[in-house]
């Protein structure tokens, strides 16, 4: 990315942040409830992109670990009353566990294989929640009476004040969104992006590529059940039919349509998937059709996504001496180490 690009993007960000957080103001209570949902939705999808995006595993059963993460919160929270607040790092611990177990012995699948193999996960812990094998998840019922969260004495509803809702999601998505920058700056960020690239150099460069893939499941995991929290103290009441396999297929939709290991990307991609269909309310029965028409378009024409990361550029140091000149260059040129 140039300088003159940098210079471009940072106040537009700035622009688009501050509409962001004066909706409130000028919006009623439908338009912040599609903004609350964009906003839910960009969270699983930056989840999903450090499984998708950064380690480059086809993955489309991310709706298992979201409902593992509401479904913890509403039965918690519903039986011995904790707070859902309190609820949100343990429904991410109990969605990370989770996708440690089903994913280790998956991990060496790559591609098509691993795709298919996560859709029968999803399916199956739908499946699991309609019979409610745990005897806890209310069947196809659901569960209801699932309390809203609270904050410094101040209830906070997602369905009676949607703009204070808005506020608590949108400093959830501005917190996700500076651990994932981090996160995709740090050493672990770049061994996952080579093991992206180039998984059998990465493996030659020492990289234990079946722990990294491992760690993004379980870091992209343990971000969607916390997700999974905020959605069920939102809406008060969850039932497998929340968690189907289209879930999953729309989270798949906003990593790839706004470009896989991209943050801005994935943000672009919520709020074309989730606020476009809102406000084209008369074209609903055409919006599959819009969505296949869409992504073909995009396969074709732009497979990287509207916003694809932009390519990474190190600087090279000057040295006086030829040799020491040259070893410089190759230092910039790799980026310095990266096995772990």
């Amino acid at each position: 990315m140039t300088v003159a690009a940098r210079k471009i993007k940072k106040p537009l960000y700035a622009v688009i942040a501050a509409c962001w957080l004066a909706a409130p103001f000028f919006l009623g209570n439908y338009q912040l409830d599609v903004l609350n949902n964009i906003a839910i939705y960009a969270l699983l999808g930056l989840s999903l992109n450090i499984i998708l995006g950064y380690a480059g595993m086809f993955h489309m059963g991310h709706g298992a670990f979201f409902a593992v993460g509401a479904y913890t919160t509403a039965v918690i929270n519903t039986t011995w009353g904790v707070p859902v607040l309190w609820l949100l790092p343990l429904s991410g611990v109990a969605a990370g566990l989770f996708a440690l177990v089903v994913a280790k012995p998956i991990i060496h699948l790559r591609g098509d294989y691993l795709l298919i193999v996560t859709i029968g996960m999803v399916e199956i812990v739908r499946i699991a929640l309609v019979n409610n094998v745990f005897g806890i998840t209310g069947g196809s019922n659901g569960i209801f009476g699932i309390d809203a969260p609270s904050l410094f004495g101040r209830t906070i509803s997602g369905i009676v004040a949607p703009g204070d809702y808005f506020y608590l999601v949108t400093a959830f998505l501005a917190f996700t969104i500076t651990v994932f920058y981090l996160l995709e700056h740090s050493r672990f960020g770049r061994a996952l992006q080579f093991l992206n690239q180039d998984p059998v150099a990465a493996e030659g460069s020492g990289i234990d590529t079946a722990r990294y893939r491992l760690a993004a499941f379980g870091i992209g995991a343990f971000w969607a059940g916390m997700v999974g929290n905020l959605y069920a103290s939102k809406i008060t009441f969850i039932s497998p039919e929340s968690f189907s396999f289209w879930e999953s297929v729309v989270m798949f939709m906003i990593v790839i349509l706004g470009g896989a290991g991209s943050i801005p990307g994935v943000l672009l991609g919520a709020f074309l998937i989730i606020g476009l269909p809102e406000l084209f309310q008369g074209l609903q029965q055409y919006r599959l059709l819009l969505f296949g028409i869409v992504l073909v378009a995009m396969m074709i024409f732009r497979p990287q996504g509207i916003l694809p990361p932009a390519p990474r550029s190190y600087g090279v140091a000057e040295d006086d001496g030829e040799n020491g000149g040259q070893n410089s260059a190759q230092d910039g040129a790799s980026g310095g180490e990266v096995r772990p």
